[in-house]
């Protein structure tokens, strides 16, 4: 069937049954050939995707859907940008691989260079990888190197990904039980305090029903922090490294109390104790600055960023300080930390045109002013729809928590409408709208509409 290129600004329009004919052929095809654990396949989902452009998303059968999601916060500056696409083709007709730590790409320097000036402080120091676990790993590996101390604090509710060195810091019970004899044991898990406030990070007002003195879980986080701190300099794991994400992403969209990195950031010497921010799903613009720790002014030894980097292809970078990142050896011709697509020339080019893109189009403004136009509209469904406990989030990751487990039957209520959007928390009552920067009004209005009517169906 021949069909008009997507616009990118389209509204919600189902045009068949949701999933139709042929999302159930794919997964039909898919459970033949993919590991069963990989893509959850009912009779309701999901629905296979087969162009998107800006917040627009066209599924194989031709239903058009507004992405609430924007591709897991990669499509900040939108899906199929036309500068990342047009970099992405110049360079595979050009360069489409080097070798990365032997003969590297030239436009791998440039990509460095243009890290080295967006991040804050004095990082600038880069260490890239493909997922955000590689960068995740990296960042730990030079702590060990940079401290010699192995012990790891990371925090309940942390999500850092699910390779095996990754998994160890990362927080989820199912996803770590079924490999929990294979992980590091030198990582303590604390709590995350939870500032009850969608807006601490800025100073803004909460909108909850009810709420707990702000101060209390960051007290209460930070004596767990410093007693699991002092019992492992009596253990085979001294702590080298406190890892953290400056909001809680797979965790719930937890925005921490605004004075909860600055305390951590007084912990962490550099030198016996590095501070790592997980900047995966936060940086890159999609809290309305480049980075989230930028809203409290603070500057980790390590920062790490993913996801929004490029918009569209696989890449990571782990960004240190030059003091921290001395700690790694020359290279005397075979790297101790490296990869085959280290520094893969097409996603270093897509990356500096995302860049670009995001800075030209003030993208990093308008993720500030988007995600106010959701806080509105979600802080008043608190006021007016009974079971919607609280609204929170800070720029592009907003979200709204329930009284009960109703979050995924709001996705698939959703998506019936089309909307795209994601739960997120371990429990089930935490709807995440986090849509591309680039979304139109009218698209946020329409797909508000859409979630709004999936919440009274589903409560």
């Amino acid at each position: 069937m021949s069909r008009e290129p997507l616009r990118g600004d389209e509204l919600p329009a189902p045009s068949v049954s949701i999933p139709g004919p042929a999302s159930h052929a794919l997964a039909a095809r898919l459970r033949r050939v993919e590991s069963r654990n990989i893509t959850q396949i009912t009779d309701t989902f999901p629905v296979f995707w087969n162009e998107a452009r800006g917040a627009a998303v066209r599924d194989a059968d031709g239903n058009i859907f507004v992405d609430l999601t924007a591709g897991f916060g990669v499509a900040h500056a939108g899906h199929s940008h036309p500068a990342v696409a047009a970099a992405i083709a110049r360079q595979a007709a050009k360069l489409a691989h080097g070798l990365g730590d032997v003969h590297p790409p030239d436009v791998k320097v440039a990509l460095l260079e243009r890290l080295a000036a967006i991040t804050p402080g004095d990082l600038g120091v880069t260490i890239l990888g493909s997922a955000g676990a590689e960068a995740v790993e990296a960042a730990l590996k030079t702590a060990a190197l940079r401290t010699g101390r192995s012990g790891v604090i990371a925090f309940e509710g942390a999500y850092h990904g699910l390779t095996a060195g990754a998994l160890a810091v990362t927080h989820r019970a199912d996803f770590r039980q079924p490999f929990e004899k294979q992980l590091f044991s030198g990582v303590r898990h604390v709590p995350y305090p939870d500032s009850g406030n969608g807006d601490a990070a800025r100073g803004g007002a909460a909108h909850t029903r009810a709420g707990a003195g702000r101060n209390d879980p960051l007290d209460k986080a930070l004596d767990v922090l410093d007693s699991a701190i002092q019992a492992a300099e009596r253990s085979l794991h001294p702590i080298g490294a406190i890892l953290v994400e400056p909001v809680l992403g797979r965790g719930g969209i937890v925005v921490p109390p605004r004075d909860f990195l600055p305390a951590l950031r007084e912990r962490c010497d550099g030198e016996r104790i590095l501070l790592i921010l997980d900047e995966i799903y936060t940086g890159v613009g999609r809290t309305g600055r480049w980075f989230a720790c930028e809203h409290v002014d603070v500057v980790p030894d390590i920062l790490v960023a993913g996801k929004a980097l490029t918009g569209s292809l696989p890449l990571s970078a782990a960004i240190g300080t030059p003091d921290v990142m001395g700690a790694w050896p020359p290279s005397d011709g075979e790297a101790i930390h490296t990869s085959t697509f280290l520094g893969n020339p097409i996603a270093c080019a897509a990356a500096l045109a995302q860049l670009e893109a995001i800075e030209v189009e003030g993208l990093v403004a308008r993720a500030a002013e988007v995600g106010a136009s959701i806080r509105e509209r979600t802080a008043d469904w608190v006021q007016r729809i009974p079971g919607v406990e609280r609204a929170h989030g800070i720029g592009l990751l907003q979200a709204v928590t329930f009284a009960h487990p109703i979050a995924p039957a709001v996705m698939e209520e959703a998506l019936r409408n089309g909307v795209l959007v994601l739960p997120e928390g371990p429990d089930g009552r935490t709807l995440a709208i986090t849509p591309p920067a680039i979304i139109t009004p009218a698209q946020l209005e329409a797909a508000l509409h859409v979630i709004e009517a999936a919440i009274r169906a589903c409560l």
